[in-house]
């Protein structure tokens, strides 16, 4: 070949190139490449990759435009999937609380709770010491006996009365939005909830975050200050701290109506903001198989500036939480992986879609809006890899990998590719877990969960990139690439089997289960929707459907999560209760053994 015609050649080889997308070479993925996307998505500069910020859309441009490097099909809106979610509460404008004594000024004297019901309430004062109704083998208390709270503000002391004690009984009952729920049933208008001395002896009010749930409690709640709630029981010649003394020295309930009449309002203003899914296709080359898909996903956002209510580990700290092991190493290692498996396409016969998904941080949401609103058909995937947390594998070599019962090949095929890669796999068989692949398990797909596990730094901003081990990166994605492709080119999809609960585990907080995977994307106060329901359990026999919407357990109301875990906690196992539940738009009244 002349040196022309050689020339010529080339020049046509590496257009190819670009335009097909990375060359065999230029695909392998390397600690370098893998650094430099770390480096980017865990800078300073995208300020933690909070959902709906300036930060969170730079990384996920950033990921789009690795994938269209790869020569990718960018499917939804150019590779952008958009959803909204909820980041922040705070108080809307008009709130007060007054009586012909009182102005209280909001921020100084009160503040609204954030799951405080919208509105205004003028009625009467009743006080309800801790807010406790409990029945059970070790404990009866009840501080709503022969007390009339119906419509009526009802005054609630936060905590529990014998705080210094670990094994106190009332702790589990202690929650808010279980006292709230208490009062409610006893048909309060509202609740006024006061911090006793023994719970908080500075009287700090606090402050307002999103609880991950739009759902409120259906009625007007406020935090008060003690001297506050001082001159509302003046009348009675009770202070707060008097009748703290008074339960705590007594170890019973103590309450009270007041002949007092108050007036206030409470407003709760959701913050939405748009944030979005990224998503690309290599399309399969099989004239059959490329129907199928597998899908490989990992998280890209992460905690922003952190503080309470972002799921920090040091909530009271306000710096950048830069998330390079969790999940810029992850996202790092799907742009690696669609850049290698891109450049051998036609080896593929199955089609591989990847997602980096937003908001996993506050419950999923990315994955749960995935498969709720999917863009492929979910009958098809094959089998899903979620890489979450890969990038800090240690001397041992040993990975965690969860999901590997869901299918029937898993181990068998897990273990022929650690054994030829040196590693060592920490197996957990069960579909369910912490992050996006949970949202596919629910779906009946086998799943496949690949981390290097947690650490001492999870969840703080000391998650940098100067810890991540990126050699050791490159092996965990140099062994999965084996796995990826050889699901994708096996003659027979993988046997799907159901390997555990379809929900957390909820055996360390309540002594019964239903059995069920709450979707924890119901937004209003309409029900808890059924996401899932495990084979066997008690919700399966009743008769219980995913897509149901439980409206009401054992005649006792259900508007959100929040009131569907208070009401386990009353159950005993063996009980019998009734389950309300919407479906199709009818009522069906199930029979539910615990």
């Amino acid at each position: 070949m002349n040196v022309s015609i050689r020339l010529i050649t080339t020049i046509i080889i590496i257009s190819g190139f670009f335009n097909l997308g990375f060359s065999q070479a230029e695909s392998e993925i390397t600690s370098d490449e893998l650094k430099q996307h770390i480096g980017y998505l865990a800078s300073d500069d995208l300020r933690g990759r909070l959902p709906g910020t300036k930060g969170g859309l730079l990384a996920a441009e950033y990921i789009a435009g690795e994938y269209r490097k790869a020569g990718m099909e960018l499917l939804a809106d150019d590779g952008f999937q958009y959803f909204d979610v909820v980041t922040s509460v705070e108080a809307g404008e008009g709130i007060f609380l007054r009586n012909h004594d009182l102005d209280a000024e909001l921020y100084v004297d009160f503040i609204p709770i954030s799951f405080s019901k919208s509105g205004q309430l003028s009625a009467g004062v009743a006080f309800a010491g801790y807010g406790f109704q409990l029945e059970n083998d070790s404990l009866r208390w009840d501080d709503y006996a022969d007390l009339d709270v119906d419509g009526k503000w009802v005054i609630i002391l936060r905590g529990e009365p014998d705080v210094e004690h670990s094994s106190n009984p009332f702790s589990s009952h202690a929650g808010i939005r279980a006292k709230v729920l208490t009062a409610k049933d006893n048909g309060a208008g509202g609740v006024l909830f006061v911090s006793a001395t023994g719970f908080d002896e500075e009287d700090q009010l606090m402050r307002m975050f999103y609880d991950k749930t739009t759902a409120d409690a259906g009625v007007p709640v406020l935090h008060i200050k003690r001297y506050i709630a001082d001159s509302l029981l003046a009348a009675s010649s009770y202070t707060i701290a008097s009748l703290e003394d008074i339960i705590v020295d007594n170890t019973s309930s103590f309450s009270f109506e007041s002949e007092v009449v108050l007036d206030g309002s409470s407003e709760v203003i959701h913050q939405k903001v748009q944030t979005q899914n990224v998503v690309g296709m290599i399309k399969g080359s099989d004239a059959v198989l490329k129907d199928e898909i597998i899908v490989i996903g990992g998280h890209y956002d992460h905690l922003g500036m952190g503080g309470r209510g972002s799921g920090s580990r040091e909530p009271d700290t306000y710096a950048v939480h830069n998330g390079a092991d969790d999940n810029a190493s992850g996202v790092a290692g799907i742009i690696e992986l669609a850049e290698k498996l891109s450049a051998g396409n036609n080896e593929l016969k199955r089609s591989i879609v990847f997602v980096a998904f937003g908001a996993e941080e506050m419950g999923l949401l990315g994955s749960k809006y995935f498969v709720n609103n999917p863009i492929i058909d979910l009958d098809k995937v094959v089998a899903m890899f979620n890489f979450d947390m890969i990038g800090r594998l240690n001397d041992k070599n040993s990975i965690a990998i969860g999901g590997t019962g869901t299918s029937v090949e898993g181990e068998d095929l897990l273990n022929k590719y650690l054994d030829e890669y040196g590693m060592k796999g920490s197996f957990s068989r069960e579909g369910f877990g912490p992050s996006d692949h949970a949202s596919f398990y629910a779906e009946d797909i086998t799943v496949f969960f690949i981390s290097t596990g947690a650490h001492q730094d999870y969840h703080t901003p000391q998650d940098d990139i100067e810890f991540i081990n990126f050699e050791g990166e490159k092996n965990v994605l140099d062994f999965s690439y084996e796995l990826i492709v050889d699901v994708a080119n096996r003659a027979e999809r993988l046997t799907y089997q159901e390997a555990g609960s379809k929900s957390r585990k909820q055996g360390f907080r309540f002594k019964v289960t239903l059995g069920i995977v709450p979707d924890f994307t119901s937004s209003e106060n309409d029900g808890l929707g059924v996401g899932g329901v495990s084979n066997g359990g008690p919700a399966d026999k009743a008769g219980m459907l995913k897509g149901d919407v439980i409206v009401a357990m054992d005649g006792m109301e259900v508007a959100s999560i929040y009131d569907y875990m208070a009401r386990l906690k009353k159950f005993k196992a063996g009980q019998i209760i009734t389950v309300d539940v919407i479906r199709d738009g009818k009522k069906v009244v199930l029979l539910v053994q615990l």
